[in-house]
């Protein structure tokens, strides 16, 4: 073997080496969709995208005849998230729903959502509610042509929701119903969970914030730790503070970085908290869906 290639061997040594030393010493032990994609030795197989045709065929055998669709969205969050934080935070939940509810397939994670781009704040990939609700209804009637008998609707992103979903929800399922296929708007994992959890921020006081704020950056921390959250510009999290739906103070400057309210307590332990308020919560739902078509 030459010198040449024994430096390159130990090179990568020394790097791989520090990659996991550097992992020891941040003490984060959180999964994240890179880690969990495929499943664990000790987890079933549930995402469609990191299966074959025929384990999806040997799937559907055993009952696992749920198809979860869940929505991302490519969206500026504020300067210390990644703007893929819906789609990365969708893949890790839908693959979390699957994995409780035990009869479904995590389908993959649609990454544009609808929303509008902004050359002020670039990190904004949109899609209009029209064509959402054409990729809706197309992904759902092929998830049925596969052979689910469920398919679930549900969404990381605020666009299109509750009307597109629920409406090709509603479209699709009388449409099949009569053949015992269902389709389902979930919107439990979106509205619900956030709604109780900025009500337990608020009861334990907490600032208020909405996008990129407290919610979305310790979900973010939770899941992704310093890879998706940049943590240094944590102790800066602050944006437009004025309450959705009050009137601003004309002497007060507008902050428009991307964030609304005050994201500088974010935590993984608030993350951890509302990523499992969003599992349960779906998990609950679908249930009590796919009980009535028993």
């Amino acid at each position: 073997m030459s010198r040449r290639v024994v430096q390159l061997l130990l090179g990568v040594g020394v790097v791989a080496a520090a990659a996991c030393s550097t992992a020891a010493a941040s003490g984060s032990t959180a999964p994240t969709p890179v880690m969990q994609a495929g499943g664990r030795a000790d987890q079933p197989l549930v995402e469609f995208e990191m299966m074959t045709w025929p384990e999806v065929k040997t799937a559907l055998a055993a009952g696992k005849t749920t198809a979860l669709f869940y929505t991302g969205g490519t969206e500026q969050r504020g300067p210390q998230n990644v703007n893929g934080g819906h789609t990365l935070m969708g893949k890790a939940t839908v693959r979390a729903i699957a994995l409780k509810l035990g009869n479904a397939i995590a389908m993959p994670v649609l990454p544009y959502t609808p929303n509008r781009a902004s050359a002020a704040l670039p990190g904004t990939i949109g899609l209009t509610d029209t064509l959402l609700s054409a990729i809706l209804e197309r992904v759902t009637e092929e998830a049925i042509s596969t052979g689910f008998r469920n398919v679930v609707l549900m969404g990381d992103h605020g666009g299109g929701q509750p009307n597109t979903y629920r409406e090709v929800a509603k479209r699709l399922d009388d449409k099949h119903a009569k053949d015992g296929v269902h389709v389902f708007f979930c919107d439990s994992v979106y509205s619900k969970a956030n709604a109780d959890f900025d009500k337990w921020l608020t009861d334990h006081g907490y600032p208020t914030s909405s996008h990129a704020g407290i919610p979305d950056t310790s979900e973010m921390l939770y899941l992704g730790g310093e890879t998706w959250v940049r943590t240094a510009l944590i102790p800066t999290a602050v944006g437009d503070t004025t309450p959705r739906g009050a009137a601003r103070d004309p002497n007060a400057p507008r902050v428009n970085n991307g964030i609304s309210g005050d994201a500088r307590r974010s935590t993984a332990e608030l993350g951890k908290m509302i990523f499992d308020m969003k599992v349960d919560y779906a998990v609950k739902q679908i249930q009590g869906f796919l009980a009535r078509t028993r």
